[in-house]
């Protein structure tokens, strides 16, 4: 799977490049029979979906034309904005996540739980700080880096 992944980011980032896009992330996954090829592009002020249509478009040309298939299998292939709940993948990311409210699940549980939602309230290279509310109650929970399964942006309700 990883070599997909790094055979189509070489593949698809002259083409955000050349539009002034970001890459956020690049999924390649089975779910049920099918498999998944999505890519998340952004860009400041948000990417719309005509800027998707074109990635896509330009791709699936670039993809469609290697001999052999990169990609043996059959697959759908997603280009999409990360939107609201984007994912928190790079250092970037979580610097930028700071003070925001975001989702994170865990390997290991902490306190029995395996599911934060909260603020980001600290940030080092080991670990985070969350302050979460846990029936009605102010808390916070700090989090090894290593530990974290995933995290994305939130919204809170």
């Amino acid at each position: 799977m990883s070599s997909v992944i790094e055979t189509v980011r070489s593949l698809v980032m002259p083409i955000l490049n050349a539009n002034h896009f970001q890459l956020v992330d690049i999924e390649y996954q089975k779910e049920g029979q099918s498999w998944y090829l999505r890519l998340y592009i952004d860009k400041p002020g948000g990417i719309d979906i005509e800027e998707c249509v074109t990635v896509s478009d330009a791709l699936s040309e670039k993809l469609d034309s290697l001999d052999p298939d990169p990609i043996p299998q059959a697959y759908f292939l997603e280009v999409s904005s990360p939107g609201a709940e984007r994912p928190l993948k790079n250092e970037q990311d979580y610097q930028n996540a700071i003070d925001q409210y975001i989702h994170v699940s865990l390997y290991q549980a902490i306190d029995k739980r395996k599911v934060f939602e909260g603020y980001l309230r600290e940030l080092s290279d080991q670990e985070l700080k969350l302050a979460y509310r846990d029936r009605g109650r102010a808390k916070s929970v700090v989090i090894p880096r290593k530990n974290i399964a995933q995290a994305r942006l939130a919204i809170e309700f």
